[in-house]
């Protein structure tokens, strides 16, 4: 291979992001616990040709590793980068046109779930953050929502971009609605930090924090993916309901989904 070959050789921006991610709950009885994991982190026009020619990695039928459409934002038949874009103009107006890249855990075995996704959405420059989507699933309903967070609207300390904003979703039987939030995320590069705090009547009740170190995306990176983390999602299903048998056992109180009461006072 000539120095002019190499040079010019593809280089996605794709990642694997490796790290822990760590939940406290401070009131009203303290739980704490923090996993190693690891999640992938797709450029959305690069999805098909990251997997191309990796044997147990596919988005087009059922494989070890699945990145399948249907499992994010929005109607299965729109591509997932204009979803994204779509939701990010509905909410602020304004569109985003440079890369959409999706911190996520894909399709293992045919098993999956995300607690939460995160979609940053660059400038033409594919550099310069313009606004990040959260898409939440809650449990154990398996409802979405999405939160949209304009980097025009938040708050920089350092590195961190704050937002605080009231919670609208229902997520945890273990976590009411009255609750409001101060998310932080840095812009993802050599790490990847996001930080939410979870506030009622202005005390802090809970925090998560997912840690994150960047791997360049390739066949050995995807490899230790699989061998370290060969059931990633059945261990997030899992972990969620064992820390809530947990909490349930700690006496901590439950809170009915809103939906309930609509249909109580009907």
């Amino acid at each position: 291979m000539t120095a002019q070959t190499a040079s010019t050789r593809w280089q996605p921006c794709s990642a694997v992001y490796e790290g822990v991610v760590r939940h406290r709950r401070h009131a009203p009885h303290p739980h704490a616990f923090t996993y190693r994991m690891a999640q992938l982190y797709l450029d959305l026009d690069e999805v098909e040709q990251v997997f191309t020619r990796r044997w147990l990695w596919s988005t087009t039928h059922g494989n070890v590793a699945q990145f399948r459409r249907s499992d994010y934002l929005g109607p299965a038949d729109v591509p997932l980068a204009e979803a994204v874009r779509r939701r990010v103009e509905q909410a602020t107006g304004q569109r985003p046109v440079g890369p959409v890249r999706l911190l996520t855990h894909l399709r293992y075995f045919g098993l999956v779930f995300n607690p939460v996704s995160f979609y940053y959405c660059y400038a033409p420059d594919g550099e310069t953050l313009v606004a990040v989507l959260a898409e939440i699933t809650n449990t154990p309903w398996k409802e979405r929502h999405a939160y949209v967070l304009p980097i025009e609207h938040a708050r920089i300390h350092g590195r961190a971009l704050h937002w605080a904003f009231a919670k609208t979703f229902h997520v945890s039987p273990f976590m009411p609605m009255d609750c409001a939030y101060d998310w932080r995320f840095t812009v993802p590069g050599d790490d990847l930090r996001v930080h939410m705090n979870v506030l009622r009547e202005g005390a802090l009740t809970f925090d998560a924090t997912l840690n994150l170190t960047r791997r360049p995306l390739g066949g050995a990176s995807l490899a230790r993916v699989l061998w370290r983390y060969p059931l990633m999602t059945a261990q997030v299903v899992g972990a969620i309901h064992w820390q809530a048998l947990r909490l349930w056992l700690k006496r901590n109180p439950v809170h009915d989904h809103p939906s309930l009461h609509s249909r109580d006072s009907v």
